[in-house]
């Protein structure tokens, strides 16, 4: 018997005509089958006008009649109707908001949905956020698809519209790389600040600077920059050129010929060889398999290692066998970049067929397993999916930078107030000696040498002009006011910063060996003052490694009392002559559900098992994977004949576990093919068609599989989540309504002790519903546009009207240390909130062991089916817990402290100086029992509709220690974060292992990546990536901690360096007739910030660290100086400024009163000057080291070192005024003695007020370093003691 017997043509019914002839038939849109002819020529598009038709058979007007209010009934879609769409933040629709099925126009005339309608209908997309574009169903117009001639690639071509196969990820060429780099470049508005800076010196009123000079740091900082981006855009060139110059087998002029991957064009035949990468989107023609199928692996793709099936057709897997030239046409939608949905079709020797994802290979996947394919090419290069998906995460800021812009804006305030005084001086003062202006020594307006240019002006514009221009020369003078090497600095410290976070050994996961990732070099500080951790649970908080436990059969618990020995074998059940399969893990069995398996006596509830099991190995995706390898094994003196390996390999670890232990029971899955599996039932082989498969969405929450038995029964198994199946059961008899009661009860009990639940249902279908189904599915699945939805009608016509067979139980186990990290996280005063797709009850018992919830926390649970349900529980919960709006609470909720960062004492075996104000931090005794909120996806359709419920939500939701959030779907995870990110400025942290957890990660400041058993496209849209969820506590509260402590500190010393540089200079200038002249050379004033103090601050801002990892693993509690922004706010700024304006007094008025009686020169003067600021700058960094390393000790002595050496270099140049000025001040004790000086006054002020502060009010922080070093003094005192005795 043919395997395809069971397909939809051989029944009569591939040309079906289905006259919408119900008035509800809104449900199913138009439903008619195409009427295109098999003999006929291809229609082109557009035409009015379809060939005759030569064979068609038509539905049964009074079965559709009959059948569609029960489907109608029985097809509960999860989602409420909306009557408007959605805002950008209502991302609870799963997935419906281009489905509503409640709006669709139905045409009540006989036109079907063939791709050649006359009228294409409108594409009713919302609007949605960038990073969720990708769950969008991105079908082509119906009019408009892409057309694919077999084997003529001219013809598919014949208009130039399609890219070829060559890729470019690299951003530039060598012609676009300097214009298109410095654009990019210049998109920091301080670089246009610099360079207006270095265009006003080139003009010769303004020329301050030597005109070269003014030039060097904008360039340095520019060619840097480019350097780094040129090498990193070299090797993209270099990955794309290998990439574009690998082979392939290309058919052509009859014969495979290898041909370069950029010459492959859409329409081509390709051939792909075992375990060689796809060059490009290409439908599955054949495989060296009979049936045409093939396994590819996607890890280049999604990242995940399973092995997926891909089945060609068997109309051209038949073809391709016999070695038949092959030749038809492929209708599909146009490029888009949804890797999980293909919709297309195929018309091939006069017949049409539709085409899906399970007949497509990608670009970038693998052929495993199989020999060869051979493929038709329908996208290619740029259009490939894998490309199209290709784009960057949305890029990141962090806040501290954002503050530092706001600190940026004061310090310009600062400059223009500076260039207005001296703008004003120098008026005021040309106007008080505007007569005596030709006299003075130092100033004059006309020339006086004799020659041509004899009383003529000499640069003199006359005292408007003259005060304008010293307002622009004022502003070159104090250009670094605005610190250009800060942008620099900070990245070079946050690429040394990440090196450390990715070689640290504690945050590597030896299980998987995966190593800690930085994604993301801009947010490195934002670690350190996380407020919200927003978590999946499946695969994340636990290892997504699936373990059957416990399942209910005809209304009976098992489960209880497992073994994992083979029970077939201990109690010698099985006979001598059936196969014996050996899985690859162990899977515990219940020994009184296997002996109701192997009872002889036919009942109910035998038959129930019976089709339990049997849809636990047929209702899935799973491939089996045979070790070809056999071998005997001997139980109490029996021979059994072979034992063969066989391991699963699928797309989800539930079907895995599930497929296992089907086969751990006596029911294995060993063959699969596009048309029907085979199943070893207690050794007798059982041969089912596949006649259609509704795989599992997020709107049913089921999936489903038609099959044919041996004896033309025709069944559907279905499996899904609990909500959506005991909407669809049969209400039959009483016997039924006791298993329903009970099966509910078995699954409170599994939900209740952590583990993932799904129902298990079949029924019988009818010949009539069968051809009423394969009219409906076939139309469907050959459908272009809405292809999905009409799957998913086609699918509610059967599963309806389910017997109940049982519920199964599975195990997901908490990874390692997830508890103790999540404790840790609480008391560093970060709120976690946990968003998972399981049910409610299973999402508690996991929040209960892993220490997320509390036996003493209050649990609000918020689970309503309508918007004024809704409204109500969360306005009754608002007020019985006291909770107030945010207007009513503190309007910043940053500075608010929770009652998790309340201060700890910390015990050390000596007497801390003042530790009771460690204690400070306490609040007046108000004590509130903790709340957790508990809400459910369907609740939040509603909630996050509305913005006054989303108001009353937050409010609520921000009063609770937890949020568990249940049964959610991708886009409304997306949807919690932004409701916190979008109303207070508290930095969120989304972490996730799968897929569904991108838009969450995308979406939040921080996005963190599980290396899990999901694959990595969570890691790949992540910020930071790491093995386990326990290596997070380590990542915020000790590298988060030092990043934000380090790169606080270095923009306030950076702003402080440059200021009292520019202040220094303003000194000068009052001094000097508003002149805008200078002391110091050129080159010092560029070297400046550039050589003389940089490296410095670079070292300390990699390496510094205030604490030890120890102590802030022990006492997380000090995570809260964050939060409190105690290592940057505007407060230091302003006492960092005042410092700053002392400490430049101090640097220029003591030379010069120390050399006011001397005959030193201006140069000389310039010269103590620069020498003086940069060991002053260096001692004040000095003074702020918590921990000195060697590296340390070069970076601060060797910067002043190094300045000496300039200056030596410098000062010996004859060309220069400044020449031999360094030798002459260096033999002189009182050139050392005013820098001394200079030091001890000018950092005396800041050195009392560290140790008054410090004593008086310490801050968390200095009382743990106290306590760490006598911690550490103590240590080693008894170890000298031990040492003597």
């Amino acid at each position: 018997m043919n395997s395809d017997s069971h397909l939809p043509r051989k029944i009569g019914s591939l040309n079906c005509l289905c006259h919408n002839d119900s008035p509800s038939s809104s449900l199913f849109g138009e439903t008619q089958c195409n009427l295109l002819g098999y003999d006929s020529p291809v229609a082109s598009i557009g035409d009015d006008k379809l060939p005759p038709l030569e064979h068609h058979r038509t539905c049964s007007l009074v079965q559709l009649e009959s059948a569609e209010p029960r489907v109608l009934e029985q097809f509960p879609l999860e989602c409420p109707r909306q009557e408007r769409r959605r805002r950008l933040v209502s991302w609870g629709a799963m997935e419906l908001q281009h489905n509503h099925i409640s709006n669709n126009n139905i045409n009540s005339s006989s036109a079907s949905f063939e791709i050649s309608s006359s009228k294409p209908r409108r594409n009713h997309r919302q609007t949605r956020h960038k990073s969720l574009q990708f769950e969008d169903n991105l079908l082509s117009n119906e009019a408009n698809p892409r057309l694919i001639y077999i084997g003529d690639p001219r013809r598919t071509n014949d208009k130039y519209e399609f890219s070829g196969n060559e890729i470019r990820t690299s951003k530039y060429t060598i012609i676009t790389f300097l214009p298109k780099n410095l654009f990019i470049q210049f998109h920091r508005v301080a670089y246009l600040y610099f360079l207006a800076i270095a265009a006003l010196n080139q003009l010769p009123p303004l020329a301050v600077f030597g005109r070269t000079v003014s030039l060097f740091p904008l360039l340095f900082v520019l060619c840097v920059t480019a350097i780094k981006d040129g090498y990193e855009d070299w090797r993209r060139h270099r990955s794309d050129r290998n990439e574009n110059n690998r082979v392939a087998h290309v058919h052509q002029n009859g014969e495979f010929r290898l041909k370069e991957w950029k010459k492959i064009q859409a329409g081509e035949v390709v051939k792909i060889c075992a375990d060689e990468s796809i060059p490009c989107d290409m439908v599955l023609l054949g495989s060296s398999d009979p049936s045409g199928l093939a396994y590819i692996q996607t890890m280049n793709l999604d990242g995940e290692s399973n092995l997926k099936t891909r089945y060609a057709r068997q109309e051209t897997a038949l073809a391709v066998s016999e070695e038949c030239l092959i030749s038809g046409l492929i209708r599909c939608e146009q490029p888009n970049r949804n890797i999980y949905e293909f919709t297309a079709n195929m018309e091939f020797s006069g017949q049409r067929f539709p085409l899906s994802q399970s007949n497509i290979v990608l670009r970038g996947c693998q052929l495993k397993n199989t020999q060869w394919i051979i493929g038709v090419v329908v996208y290619a290069g740029q259009e490939t999916k894998a490309m199209m998906n290709s784009a960057a995460s949305p890029s990141k800021r962090s806040k501290l930078e954002s503050y530092m812009n706001r600190e940026t804006l004061w310090l310009s305030v600062f400059l223009f107030v500076m260039c207005l005084v001296v703008a004003a001086g120098m008026g005021l003062w040309l106007l008080r000696h505007k007569e005596e202006l030709d006299t003075l020594p130092y100033y004059r307006k006309i020339y006086f040498t004799n020659g041509k240019d004899k009383l003529k002006r000499y640069k003199y514009y006359g005292i408007p002009m003259e005060t304008f221009f010293s307002f622009l020369s004022s502003i070159i003078v104090f250009q670094i006011m605005i610190p250009i090497s800060l942008y620099i600095t900070m990245e070079l410290v946050r690429l040394g910063q990440s090196y450390f976070m990715i070689e640290d050994r504690d945050m590597c996961d030896s299980s998987s060996g995966s190593r800690f990732q930085c994604r993301s070099l801009n947010i490195n500080e934002d670690l350190g003052q996380i407020r919200y951790v927003f978590s999946d649970k499946t695969g994340t908080l636990t290892e997504n490694k699936m373990e059957f436990q416990r399942a209910s059969v005809y209304g009976k618990n098992y489960g209880r009392s497992l073994l994992t020995v083979d029970p077939l074998l201990e109690k010698n059940i099985a006979a001598t002559d059936r196969r014996r399969w050996k899985l690859k893990s162990e899977v515990a069995v219940d020994s009184e559900l296997m002996e109701l398996l192997h009872k002889d006596v036919i009942g109910d509830e035998r038959i129930a098992a019976h089709e339990f099991f049997l849809t636990l190995a047929a209702c899935n995706t799973v491939i089996p994977i045979l070790d070809h390898g056999t071998s005997s094994s001997c139980i109490k003196g029996e021979l059994h004949e072979e034992v063969k390996a066989i391991d699963y390999q699928g797309e989800s670890p539930d079907e895995q576990a599930l497929v296992a232990a089907a086969s751990a029971y006596g029911y294995t899955l060993f063959e699969r093919t596009s048309g029907h599996i085979v199943i070893d039932v207690n050794g007798e082989k059982l041969r089912l068609d596949v006649l259609g498969l509704h795989e599992f969405d997020s709107v049913r929450k089921r999936m489903s599989v038609v099959i044919r038995f041996p004896d033309g029964a025709v069944k559907v198994l279905v499996k899904g989540a609990d909500t959506s199946m005991f909407s669809i059961l049969a209400d039959d008899t009483e016997m039924g309504d006791h298993i329903r009661n009970a099966t509910q009860s078995h699954l409170t009990e599994y939900s209740s002790q952590g583990l993932r639940t799904l129902v298990v249902a079949a029924r019988d279908l009818t010949d009539a519903e069968l051809e009423m189904w394969q009219c409906r599915y076939e139309d469907a699945s050959t459908s272009l546009t809405d292809r999905v939805m009409k799957l998913r009608q086609t699918a509610a016509f059967i599963e309806c009207n389910l017997k109940l067979l049982g519920a199964t139980a599975i195990e997901d186990k908490l990874q390692d240390g997830v508890p103790e990290a999540i404790e840790a996280l609480r008391q560093a005063g970060i709120k976690v909130w946990v968003l998972t797709g399981d049910k409610q009850e299973t999402a508690i018992s996991i929040g209960l062991s892993c220490m997320l919830l509390t036996s003493d926390m209050q649990q609000i649970i918020i689970n309503g089916n309508s918007e004024d349900e809704c409204r109500n529980l969360l306005a009754d919960a608002k007020s019985k817990y006291g909770v107030k709006s945010l207007t009513g609470r503190n309007q910043n909720l940053n500075s608010k402290s929770n009652a998790e960062t309340d201060y700890l004492d910390i015990p050390v075996d000596m007497k801390l100086s003042n530790v009771s104000g460690w204690n400070a931090g306490m609040k007046d005794g108000i004590s509130r029992v903790p709340l957790a909120l508990i809400i459910d996806g369907n609740s939040l359709v509603y909630i996050l509709e509305k913005k006054d419920m989303e108001s009353e939500l937050f409010d609520l939701a921000t009063s609770c220690r937890v949020v568990l959030c249940c049964r959610v779907a991708p886009l409304q995870k997306a949807g919690i974060v932004d409701l916190i990110k979008s109303r207070i400025d508290d930095l969120t942290l989304a972490i996730g292992d799968g897929a569904n957890d991108v838009s969450m990660i995308q979406m939040a400041d921080v996005g963190v990546g599980i290396c899990g058993q999901e694959g990595r496209q969570a890691v790949m849209a992540s910020d930071f990536a790491m093995g386990q969820f326990r290596f997070l506590k380590r990542l915020l509260l000790v590298h988060g901690h030092w990043n934000y402590q380090r790169v606080g500190y270095l923009v306030l010393y950076n702003f402080y360096r440059n200021a009292v540089f520019v202040l220094m200079l303003f000194w000068y200038i009052l001094c000097t007739a508003f002149s805008t002249t200078s002391a110091l050379t050129d080159w010092s004033s560029v070297f400046y910030s550039v050589i003389y103090t940089s490296i410095p601050t670079i070292v300390v801002g990699i390496l510094d660290k205030d604490l030890s990892h120890k102590t802030l693993l022990r006492y997380p509690k000090l995570y809260g100086a964050g939060h409190r922004q105690e290592a940057y706010n505007l407060r230091l700024f302003w006492i960092t400024m005042i410092d700053t304006l002392w400490q430049s007094l101090v640097l220029f008025y003591i030379p010069l009163f120390t050399y006011r009686e001397s005959s030193i020169d201006i140069w000389s003067m310039g010269s103590l000057w620069t020498i003086a600021v940069v060991v002053l700058v260096n001692m004040h960094l000095a003074m702020d080291i918590q921990r000195w390393e060697i590296f340390t000790h070069v970076a601060v002595w060797g910067s002043i070192f190094i300045t000496y050496a300039c200056m030596v270099v410098l000062d010996s140049i004859p060309v220069f005024p400044n020449y031999w000025t360094i030798y002459h001040l260096a033999n002189s004790p009182t050139y050392w003695l005013t820098i001394l000086l200079i030091i001890v006054v000018a950092l005396l002020p800041r050195f009392l007020f560290k140790v008054v502060h410090q004593i008086f009010w310490p801050s968390d922080i200095q009382i743990a370093r106290e306590a760490e070093i006598l911690r550490k003094h103590n240590y080693l005192g008894s170890k000298q003691d031990q040492g003597a005795g």
